[in-house]
């Protein structure tokens, strides 16, 4: 079996659904041979490995360890699912705290043991904060991190390709930005169903005002519904997405979704944060631009990065990271 390469990928939190599955799509796409899975709980880390080798991937060099040290030292690309996950009735906002100082302590082995890395992509919540706070501590360039941000967007054309009774691929441009959680923007103006445009149907009997906000209700409410209805938070989706973005590192291929990028002081106002935006992930790693909107859509950004700025001092005030002004004494990066 022929392999993209055989660089070195480690997936954090591997004995877990979303790591034990990426590290089965990473297999299945033949991204790498080389994959080692990380874990604090040996025996679900090792049950999980085994699974792995019975999927008997040819040429796969698949290891399993708890040693950070061990599974990082070497690593061309990482992936972390690594944090605690949300349970039915908490936020993602809930659990600030504790999957922030998960992300420190990632971004610290990052630096010290695979501080060359290629790509670091942090998936768990909340992802625009965990993924800053690894970035920070991380010492890379911030075009070689990224967060998940696919899902609020696919949860979008998910929902109207059902509302409309067509295929999910006939619906496209769909497009949230900002934060993934309640306060994400979610843009009508670049989507399309057919070939017609979303605003143009906004408001008439195809598609009520009220149906629209129904719509946008249910996008930002996409985790929260998967969890009661499979009594557990997201793990296919994650595993399947955050793989394809480490893929276009890899080999260049478009990755078509919005991903959580940094932002800094330069860019239309937004400063010092990480959210979802309009990028291109390749082999540079990920970069891309502000996006466009309608005056209200670029409030409901404002609101969503402003909304991101202030969880961001929360773990300031925690301790977790430091004031804005040191950043750059931690990542000379930033």
């Amino acid at each position: 079996m022929n392999y993209l390469t055989d660089e070195k990928l480690t997936i954090l939190g591997s004995a877990g659904a979303i790591g034990s599955n990426m590290v089965q799509a990473a297999l299945t796409m033949r991204l790498t041979s080389n994959v080692a899975m990380l874990d604090p709980y040996d025996p679900g880390n090792e049950g999980a490995a085994e699974e792995i080798y019975h999927c008997s991937f040819p040429g796969a060099n698949v290891t399993w360890t708890s040693s950070a040290e061990e599974a990082l030292t070497g690593a061309s690309y990482i992936i972390s699912s690594g944090g605690a996950p949300r349970k039915e009735g908490m936020t993602r906002e809930d659990l600030l705290k504790g999957n922030a100082e998960i992300a420190a302590q990632l971004g610290k082995d990052v630096k010290r043991y695979c501080p060359d890395a290629k790509f670091l992509v942090v998936i768990f919540n909340p992802a625009d904060i965990t993924g800053l706070v690894a970035l920070i501590h991380s010492g890379l360039d911030p075009s070689r991190v990224a967060t998940l941000a696919a899902l609020d967007s696919t949860r979008l054309q998910t929902k109207l390709s059902q509302h409309f009774g067509v295929p999910q691929s006939e619906v496209t441009g769909c497009r949230t930005y900002g934060g993934h959680g309640e306060m994400m923007a979610v843009f009508a103006s670049t989507a399309r169903v057919g070939d017609r445009p979303l605003s143009d149907l906004i408001g008439t009997d195809e598609l009520t005002l009220e149906q629209w906000e129904e719509i946008k209700a249910h996008t930002r409410q996409g985790g929260k519904r998967i969890i009661q209805l499979r009594g557990r938070s997201s793990f296919q989706s994650p595993a399947h997405h955050s793989v394809l973005m480490t893929r276009s590192v890899i080999d260049g291929r478009r990755y078509p979704w919005p991903a959580g990028r940094y932002i800094d002081s330069e860019e239309a106002g937004y400063r010092q944060t990480l959210m979802a935006l309009e990028t291109t992930i390749d082999q540079n790693g990920v970069h891309g631009s502000i996006p466009e909107g309608t005056e209200q859509e670029m409030a409901d950004l404002r609101a969503s990065y402003e909304h991101l700025t202030k969880l961001r001092d929360e773990v300031i005030g925690m301790g977790v990271i430091p004031p804005l002004d040191q950043w750059s004494s931690v990542n000379p990066n930033l």
